[in-house]
């Protein structure tokens, strides 16, 4: 088991109801994440349509990830 923070932005803050978190988990990788997080915040985006970062750089959803990094799931922006 592994603490990561994470942080949300757009529709994935709005359907977890929070900005940020501390989880414990035993994904060893980005996507493996998001999976988890999608099932238990009933996420709606694919991941495919997002861009993930870890500790600050962009990253493959295949990274590893080790204790007390930092994750964000970037969704796409819309605006003009």
């Amino acid at each position: 088991m592994t603490d990561i923070r994470v942080q949300y932005y757009a529709i994935l803050r709005e359907q977890a109801g929070i900005g940020r978190e501390t989880v414990t988990t035993t994904a060893m990788s980005a996507a493996a994440l998001y999976a988890e997080l999608a099932e238990r915040h009933g996420f709606t985006l694919p991941a495919s349509l997002m861009k993930v970062a870890i500790n600050g750089e962009f990253a493959a959803w295949s990274a590893p990830l080790s204790a007390g990094d930092e994750v964000v799931f970037i969704p796409p922006v819309a605006g003009g």
